[in-house]
Protein backbone atom coordinates (compact mmCIF):
# COMPACT_ATOMS: atom_id res chain seq x y z
CA UNK A 1 0.00 0.00 0.00
CA UNK A 2 1.27 3.57 -1.08
CA UNK A 3 1.29 6.42 1.81
CA UNK A 4 -1.84 7.37 0.98
CA UNK A 5 -3.56 4.15 1.38
CA UNK A 6 -1.85 3.32 4.41
CA UNK A 7 -3.25 6.57 6.23
CA UNK A 8 -6.59 5.86 5.05
CA UNK A 9 -6.63 2.18 6.79
CA UNK A 10 -5.44 3.67 9.66
CA UNK A 11 -8.14 6.21 10.07
CA UNK A 12 -10.71 3.45 9.17
CA UNK A 13 -8.66 1.57 12.16
CA UNK A 14 -9.68 3.89 14.67
CA UNK A 15 -12.69 5.22 13.60
CA UNK A 16 -13.95 1.40 14.01
CA UNK A 17 -12.32 1.51 17.80
CA UNK A 18 -13.99 4.83 18.24
CA UNK A 19 -17.49 3.29 17.27
CA UNK A 20 -16.37 0.32 19.24
CA UNK A 21 -16.19 1.59 22.44
CA UNK A 22 -18.99 4.43 21.92
CA UNK A 23 -21.17 3.52 24.63
CA UNK A 24 -17.88 4.84 27.03
CA UNK A 25 -19.46 7.68 26.22
CA UNK A 26 -22.78 7.19 27.14
CA UNK A 27 -22.14 5.23 30.57
CA UNK A 28 -20.14 8.19 31.64
CA UNK A 29 -22.39 10.55 31.05
CA UNK A 30 -25.14 8.07 33.11
CA UNK A 31 -22.78 8.06 35.81
CA UNK A 32 -22.88 12.06 35.50
CA UNK A 33 -26.20 11.97 36.48
CA UNK A 34 -26.38 9.24 39.26
CA UNK A 35 -23.85 11.37 41.03
CA UNK A 36 -25.65 14.72 39.69
CA UNK A 37 -22.15 16.28 39.00
CA UNK A 38 -23.51 19.27 36.95
CA UNK A 39 -26.33 19.66 40.21
CA UNK A 40 -23.38 20.12 42.31
CA UNK A 41 -21.71 22.33 40.28
CA UNK A 42 -24.14 24.26 39.49
CA UNK A 43 -25.08 24.86 43.73
CA UNK A 44 -21.86 25.99 44.35
CA UNK A 45 -22.32 28.67 41.51
CA UNK A 46 -18.71 28.98 40.92
CA UNK A 47 -15.68 25.86 39.98
CA UNK A 48 -14.95 23.68 42.11
CA UNK A 49 -12.16 21.17 42.79
CA UNK A 50 -12.38 17.52 42.26
CA UNK A 51 -12.19 16.78 46.16
CA UNK A 52 -15.60 19.27 46.42
CA UNK A 53 -17.56 17.05 44.83
CA UNK A 54 -17.69 13.87 46.60
CA UNK A 55 -18.78 15.74 49.81
CA UNK A 56 -21.64 16.76 48.15
CA UNK A 57 -22.89 13.20 46.64
CA UNK A 58 -25.79 11.37 48.46
CA UNK A 59 -25.02 8.32 50.08
CA UNK A 60 -21.44 8.62 49.31
CA UNK A 61 -19.35 7.36 52.80
CA UNK A 62 -16.13 6.40 50.95
CA UNK A 63 -16.02 7.82 47.74
CA UNK A 64 -13.04 6.63 45.32
CA UNK A 65 -11.98 10.09 43.59
CA UNK A 66 -9.26 8.43 41.62
CA UNK A 67 -12.43 6.65 39.58
CA UNK A 68 -14.28 9.85 39.87
CA UNK A 69 -11.25 11.50 37.81
CA UNK A 70 -10.88 9.08 35.05
CA UNK A 71 -14.95 9.96 34.50
CA UNK A 72 -14.38 13.46 34.97
CA UNK A 73 -11.46 13.15 32.28
CA UNK A 74 -13.19 11.66 29.67
CA UNK A 75 -16.08 14.30 30.04
CA UNK A 76 -13.91 17.20 30.00
CA UNK A 77 -12.66 15.93 26.79
CA UNK A 78 -15.80 15.42 25.05
CA UNK A 79 -16.85 18.99 26.15
CA UNK A 80 -19.49 18.46 29.05
CA UNK A 81 -17.68 19.68 31.74
CA UNK A 82 -14.83 22.25 31.36
CA UNK A 83 -11.39 22.18 33.47
CA UNK A 84 -8.73 24.75 33.85
CA UNK A 85 -5.61 24.88 36.45
CA UNK A 86 -5.60 28.34 38.54
CA UNK A 87 -2.48 30.81 38.14
CA UNK A 88 -1.75 29.62 41.69
CA UNK A 89 -0.92 26.15 40.86
CA UNK A 90 -3.82 24.90 42.96
CA UNK A 91 -6.02 21.94 42.69
CA UNK A 92 -7.86 21.48 38.81
CA UNK A 93 -11.28 23.70 38.69
CA UNK A 94 -14.04 21.99 37.15
CA UNK A 95 -17.32 24.00 35.68
CA UNK A 96 -20.54 23.64 33.78
CA UNK A 97 -20.17 23.81 30.18
CA UNK A 98 -23.22 24.81 27.56
CA UNK A 99 -23.75 20.77 27.53
CA UNK A 100 -23.63 19.81 31.45
CA UNK A 101 -26.34 22.81 31.54
CA UNK A 102 -28.69 20.91 30.14
CA UNK A 103 -28.23 18.56 33.13
CA UNK A 104 -29.26 20.76 36.06
CA UNK A 105 -32.06 18.75 37.07
CA UNK A 106 -33.32 21.89 38.59
CA UNK A 107 -33.50 23.74 35.00
CA UNK A 108 -36.88 24.01 33.42
CA UNK A 109 -35.34 22.19 30.24
CA UNK A 110 -33.21 18.91 31.47
CA UNK A 111 -32.37 16.10 29.65
CA UNK A 112 -31.55 14.52 32.99
CA UNK A 113 -34.12 12.15 33.00
CA UNK A 114 -33.69 11.00 29.16
CA UNK A 115 -30.02 10.10 30.49
CA UNK A 116 -31.28 7.94 33.19
CA UNK A 117 -33.79 6.16 30.99
CA UNK A 118 -32.31 5.41 27.70
CA UNK A 119 -29.38 4.09 29.76
CA UNK A 120 -31.38 1.77 32.12
CA UNK A 121 -30.58 -2.05 31.30
CA UNK A 122 -34.43 -2.53 30.11
CA UNK A 123 -33.85 0.28 27.34
CA UNK A 124 -30.49 -1.44 26.67
CA UNK A 125 -31.64 -4.70 25.98
CA UNK A 126 -33.54 -4.26 22.89
CA UNK A 127 -30.47 -3.00 20.65
CA UNK A 128 -28.78 -6.37 21.22
CA UNK A 129 -31.94 -7.87 19.12
CA UNK A 130 -31.35 -5.63 15.80
CA UNK A 131 -29.91 -8.42 14.23
CA UNK A 132 -32.63 -10.92 14.76
CA UNK A 133 -34.97 -8.79 14.18
CA UNK A 134 -33.52 -8.06 10.60
CA UNK A 135 -33.64 -11.51 9.92
CA UNK A 136 -36.80 -12.88 11.75
CA UNK A 137 -38.69 -9.84 11.96
CA UNK A 138 -40.23 -7.89 14.64
CA UNK A 139 -39.67 -5.04 17.58
CA UNK A 140 -36.74 -5.57 19.48
CA UNK A 141 -38.18 -4.28 22.96
CA UNK A 142 -40.78 -7.27 22.43
CA UNK A 143 -38.08 -9.82 21.66
CA UNK A 144 -36.06 -8.26 24.81
CA UNK A 145 -38.52 -8.40 27.20
CA UNK A 146 -42.06 -10.39 25.73
CA UNK A 147 -43.97 -7.23 25.89
CA UNK A 148 -44.19 -3.52 24.17
CA UNK A 149 -42.86 -0.75 25.87
CA UNK A 150 -46.11 0.02 26.65
CA UNK A 151 -47.59 -2.85 28.48
CA UNK A 152 -44.37 -3.03 30.63
CA UNK A 153 -44.80 0.92 31.27
CA UNK A 154 -48.58 -0.36 32.67
CA UNK A 155 -47.33 -2.95 34.58
CA UNK A 156 -44.23 -1.57 36.30
CA UNK A 157 -44.57 1.62 38.29
CA UNK A 158 -41.22 2.07 38.40
CA UNK A 159 -40.32 1.90 34.70
CA UNK A 160 -43.31 3.71 34.07
CA UNK A 161 -42.40 6.95 36.28
CA UNK A 162 -38.74 6.82 34.22
CA UNK A 163 -40.44 6.53 31.14
CA UNK A 164 -42.53 9.17 31.91
CA UNK A 165 -40.06 11.75 33.41
CA UNK A 166 -37.91 11.42 30.26
CA UNK A 167 -40.76 12.12 27.83
CA UNK A 168 -41.87 14.76 29.59
CA UNK A 169 -38.35 16.42 30.22
CA UNK A 170 -37.95 15.88 25.94
CA UNK A 171 -41.66 17.26 24.88
CA UNK A 172 -41.23 20.67 27.21
CA UNK A 173 -38.17 21.36 24.32
CA UNK A 174 -39.64 20.14 21.51
CA UNK A 175 -42.67 21.52 22.27
CA UNK A 176 -40.59 25.18 23.23
CA UNK A 177 -39.48 24.89 19.63
CA UNK A 178 -42.90 23.84 18.06
CA UNK A 179 -44.55 26.82 19.71
CA UNK A 180 -42.03 29.10 18.68
CA UNK A 181 -41.11 28.27 15.05
CA UNK A 182 -44.89 27.76 13.96
CA UNK A 183 -46.64 30.84 15.54
CA UNK A 184 -48.32 31.67 11.92
CA UNK A 185 -49.44 28.01 11.40
CA UNK A 186 -51.22 28.10 14.77
CA UNK A 187 -52.74 31.69 14.95
CA UNK A 188 -54.73 30.95 11.36
CA UNK A 189 -56.15 27.38 13.60
CA UNK A 190 -59.58 27.87 15.51
CA UNK A 191 -59.57 24.37 17.12
CA UNK A 192 -56.76 21.62 17.22
CA UNK A 193 -57.12 18.26 18.13
CA UNK A 194 -54.39 16.42 19.69
CA UNK A 195 -54.35 12.44 18.69
CA UNK A 196 -52.60 10.45 20.59
CA UNK A 197 -52.33 13.49 23.32
CA UNK A 198 -51.69 11.82 26.28
CA UNK A 199 -52.46 13.81 29.80
CA UNK A 200 -53.14 16.53 27.20
CA UNK A 201 -49.85 18.69 27.78
CA UNK A 202 -48.73 19.37 24.66
CA UNK A 203 -52.02 20.95 23.42
CA UNK A 204 -52.18 22.94 26.37
CA UNK A 205 -49.15 24.33 25.99
CA UNK A 206 -50.58 25.34 22.33
CA UNK A 207 -53.41 26.94 23.44
CA UNK A 208 -51.64 28.93 26.14
CA UNK A 209 -49.29 30.26 23.45
CA UNK A 210 -52.50 30.72 20.92
CA UNK A 211 -55.51 31.86 22.85
CA UNK A 212 -57.22 31.74 19.90
CA UNK A 213 -57.30 28.03 19.71
CA UNK A 214 -59.70 25.78 21.03
CA UNK A 215 -57.73 22.45 22.30
CA UNK A 216 -59.37 18.72 22.19
CA UNK A 217 -56.66 16.16 23.74
CA UNK A 218 -57.65 12.82 22.23
CA UNK A 219 -56.35 9.69 23.95
CA UNK A 220 -57.67 6.11 24.70
CA UNK A 221 -60.00 6.16 27.62
CA UNK A 222 -57.49 5.31 30.35
CA UNK A 223 -55.33 7.80 29.72
CA UNK A 224 -57.92 10.40 29.58
CA UNK A 225 -58.64 9.81 32.48
CA UNK A 226 -55.83 10.88 34.73
CA UNK A 227 -55.81 13.85 32.50
CA UNK A 228 -55.95 17.00 34.16
CA UNK A 229 -57.94 20.17 33.36
CA UNK A 230 -55.98 22.85 31.59
CA UNK A 231 -57.82 26.36 30.34
CA UNK A 232 -59.16 25.74 26.74
CA UNK A 233 -58.67 22.11 26.32
CA UNK A 234 -60.98 19.12 26.60
CA UNK A 235 -61.11 15.90 26.76
CA UNK A 236 -61.90 13.55 24.79
CA UNK A 237 -61.37 9.45 24.68
CA UNK A 238 -61.79 6.88 21.81
CA UNK A 239 -59.51 4.89 19.41
CA UNK A 240 -57.81 6.96 16.34
CA UNK A 241 -57.94 3.46 14.20
CA UNK A 242 -61.59 4.34 14.08
CA UNK A 243 -62.66 8.11 14.23
CA UNK A 244 -60.78 11.71 15.56
CA UNK A 245 -62.85 14.50 16.68
CA UNK A 246 -63.68 17.06 13.86
CA UNK A 247 -61.43 20.30 14.41
CA UNK A 248 -59.48 22.57 11.74
CA UNK A 249 -56.25 20.85 12.22
CA UNK A 250 -54.66 17.56 13.40
CA UNK A 251 -51.60 17.18 15.84
CA UNK A 252 -49.72 14.10 16.25
CA UNK A 253 -46.57 14.15 17.94
CA UNK A 254 -44.14 11.36 17.48
CA UNK A 255 -47.30 8.76 17.01
CA UNK A 256 -46.69 7.32 13.73
CA UNK A 257 -43.55 6.07 14.32
CA UNK A 258 -45.20 3.32 16.37
CA UNK A 259 -47.37 2.23 13.61
CA UNK A 260 -46.77 -0.02 10.51
CA UNK A 261 -47.24 1.60 6.55
CA UNK A 262 -50.72 -0.03 6.93
CA UNK A 263 -51.79 1.20 9.90
CA UNK A 264 -50.67 4.72 9.61
CA UNK A 265 -52.64 5.10 6.51
CA UNK A 266 -55.64 4.31 8.24
CA UNK A 267 -54.87 6.62 11.02
CA UNK A 268 -54.04 9.23 8.38
CA UNK A 269 -57.11 8.38 6.48
CA UNK A 270 -58.94 8.97 9.55
CA UNK A 271 -57.40 12.19 10.07
CA UNK A 272 -58.67 13.41 6.62
CA UNK A 273 -61.81 12.93 7.89
CA UNK A 274 -62.05 15.15 10.77
CA UNK A 275 -60.74 18.28 9.24
CA UNK A 276 -62.26 20.52 6.82
CA UNK A 277 -61.81 20.07 3.15
CA UNK A 278 -60.21 23.33 1.73
CA UNK A 279 -58.58 24.95 5.02
CA UNK A 280 -58.00 22.19 7.02
CA UNK A 281 -54.48 20.92 7.73
CA UNK A 282 -52.58 17.88 9.49
CA UNK A 283 -49.57 18.62 11.30
CA UNK A 284 -46.74 15.42 12.10
CA UNK A 285 -44.14 16.34 14.57
CA UNK A 286 -41.43 13.60 13.86
CA UNK A 287 -37.70 12.81 12.36
CA UNK A 288 -37.26 13.27 8.83
CA UNK A 289 -34.24 11.88 7.44
CA UNK A 290 -32.28 13.92 5.05
CA UNK A 291 -29.58 12.06 3.11
CA UNK A 292 -27.82 14.79 2.60
CA UNK A 293 -28.68 17.19 5.56
CA UNK A 294 -25.50 18.71 7.94
CA UNK A 295 -27.90 20.55 10.27
CA UNK A 296 -27.47 20.38 13.48
CA UNK A 297 -29.77 17.63 13.87
CA UNK A 298 -29.47 15.60 11.46
CA UNK A 299 -27.02 13.31 12.71
CA UNK A 300 -29.02 12.59 15.92
CA UNK A 301 -31.84 12.31 13.46
CA UNK A 302 -29.97 8.64 12.11
CA UNK A 303 -29.58 7.72 15.89
CA UNK A 304 -33.53 8.35 16.87
CA UNK A 305 -34.44 6.20 13.66
CA UNK A 306 -32.91 3.49 15.27
CA UNK A 307 -34.20 4.37 18.25
CA UNK A 308 -37.67 4.52 17.18
CA UNK A 309 -36.77 1.35 15.08
CA UNK A 310 -38.64 3.31 12.23
CA UNK A 311 -37.85 4.09 8.50
CA UNK A 312 -39.19 7.19 7.42
CA UNK A 313 -37.33 9.19 4.82
CA UNK A 314 -38.63 12.25 3.13
CA UNK A 315 -39.78 10.42 0.19
CA UNK A 316 -41.61 7.49 2.18
CA UNK A 317 -43.48 10.43 4.03
CA UNK A 318 -44.69 11.33 0.64
CA UNK A 319 -45.91 8.18 -0.05
CA UNK A 320 -47.48 7.93 2.59
CA UNK A 321 -49.20 11.08 3.26
CA UNK A 322 -50.46 11.18 -0.59
CA UNK A 323 -52.27 7.35 -0.01
CA UNK A 324 -54.07 8.84 2.71
CA UNK A 325 -55.58 11.97 1.14
CA UNK A 326 -52.93 14.51 1.76
CA UNK A 327 -51.05 15.20 -1.52
CA UNK A 328 -49.65 18.57 0.02
CA UNK A 329 -46.81 18.94 2.67
CA UNK A 330 -44.53 21.25 3.84
CA UNK A 331 -41.50 20.04 6.02
CA UNK A 332 -40.52 22.79 8.48
CA UNK A 333 -37.14 22.10 10.14
CA UNK A 334 -37.05 23.73 13.56
CA UNK A 335 -34.34 23.55 16.48
CA UNK A 336 -34.79 20.19 17.91
CA UNK A 337 -34.71 16.87 17.04
CA UNK A 338 -38.29 16.00 14.70
CA UNK A 339 -39.60 18.40 11.89
CA UNK A 340 -42.61 19.88 11.56
CA UNK A 341 -44.87 17.93 8.82
CA UNK A 342 -47.61 19.95 7.28
CA UNK A 343 -49.99 18.44 5.06
CA UNK A 344 -52.89 19.64 3.48
CA UNK A 345 -55.80 18.18 1.77
CA UNK A 346 -56.32 20.30 -1.16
Amino acid sequence: MDAKETEAMLRGQVAIWQNLFGFADSMALKCAVELGIADIIHSHGRPITLDQIPASINGSSSPDISSLARIMRLLVRRDIFAAHQPSDSGDTLYELTHSSRWLVKESEYNLAPMVTMENHPDLLAPWHYFGQCIKDGGMPFKKAHGMEVWEMASKNPQFNTLFNDAMACTNKIILQAIVAAYQDGFRSIGSLVDVGGGIGEAVAQIVKANPNIRGINFDLPHVVATAPAYPGVEHINGSMFESIPAADAVFMKWVLHDWGDEDCVKILKNCRKAIPEKLGKLIIIESVLQQEGNGLFDDIAYIFDLLMFAHATELEWKNLLAASGFPRYNIIKIPTIPSIIEAFPK
